[in-house]
C-alpha cells in the first residue's frame, strides 16, 4: 500500500489492484498537491460533507467514472449531481475489487451545500482501509473518543491518518493519545496548516511520537510513503 498526502485531509491510497482517494480538497486549497484532472482513481471516499473534504468529489468521480462512497445521507445529496454513489453507515464494511472499507464513527458535524444552502449530511465517519494485506485508519475530522481503543483492539492498524489541527478537530495532545489507542505503527498527521486557525508544527508532533515507539511521517503535500 502506498499513501500520498494531497494536503489538508486528502490521501491517495494505492495498491496492486485499486486506487482510492479519501477527502480530496484541491480546488481552492492553497496547499493542494495536484489538480482534479490529475487524479486517476477507482473510487472516492468521503468522511463527511464539509466543503474542505467533499468539494471535488463529484468532479473526480465523473472524470473517472467511479463511485463516491459516503454515509447514506451524504451519498444521496451527491447522487443528485448525477454521480454514482455507494451509501453506507458506521459499522458497515464495503468490499470492492482490490480493497475493503470499514466505516468507523467520528465525532464532528457534517453538512453539504446544495444551491447555496447547507443541508444535513448524516453522521461524520472515518474509514479503516484494507488493501494488499495492509490497513490504514483515516480518522476523518474528529475529536478524541474512547472507542478508538476498540478500533485498535479489533484490527491491526499499520498506519493511521489523524487530525492534529485543533479548533475544528482534536489537537496534537489528543492525537498523541489517539495514536496509542489505535495501536498504529505509523502515524501521518492531517488536517493542519491549511487555514490560520489550524496552524500546527507537524514535525514537532512526529518527534513526540518517537518516545512512544510510533513512527511519525509529517508528509508534505505530494509526498508519498509505502506502508
Amino acid at each position: 500500500m502506498r499513501i500520498t498526502y494531497l494536503g489538508h485531509s486528502g490521501l491517495l491510497v494505492e495498491g496492486e489492484k485499486a486506487k482510492i482517494v479519501i477527502d480530496p480538497f484541491l480546488t481552492g486549497n492553497p496547499l493542494a498537491a495536484c489538480r482534479v484532472q490529475d487524479l486517476k482513481v477507482d473510487a472516492v471516499a468521503l468522511t463527511h460533507g464539509h466543503g474542505d473534504h467533499s468539494c471535488d468529489a463529484a468532479a473526480i468521480a465523473k472524470a473517472n467514472d467511479c463511485p463516491v462512497i459516503a454515509v447514506v445521507e451524504l451519498a444521496e445529496l451527491i447522487a443528485a449531481e448525477g454521480v454514482r454513489t455507494i451509501g453506507m453507515n458506521t459499522g458497515g464494511t464495503l468490499r470492492l475489487d482490490g480493497f475493503e472499507l470499514r466505516m468507523t464513527p467520528a465525532f464532528h458535524s457534517s453538512s453539504y451545500v446544495v444551491d447555496g444552502v447547507a443541508r444535513y449530511a448524516g453522521q461524520p465517519a472515518g474509514y479503516v482501509v484494507a488493501m494488499d494485506g495492509k490497513t490504514l485508519y483515516h480518522a476523518g475530522d474528529t475529536a478524541l473518543f474512547s472507542d478508538m481503543r476498540i478500533i485498535g483492539d479489533r484490527q491491526r492498524i499499520d498506519a493511521a491518518a489523524l487530525p492534529i489541527g485543533d479548533h475544528f478537530t482534536m489537537g496534537p495532545e489528543d492525537a498523541l493519545l489517539a495514536a496509542q489507542w489505535v495501536g498504529a505503527k505509523i502515524v501521518v498527521p492531517i488536517h493542519y496548516n491549511t487555514f490560520p486557525p489550524i496552524r500546527q508544527d507537524g514535525e514537532a508532533f512526529v518527534r513526540r511520537l518517537e518516545p512512544l515507539g510510533i513512527r511519525g511521517l509529517a508528509l508534505k503535500p505530494g509526498e508519498a510513503a509505502d506502508i
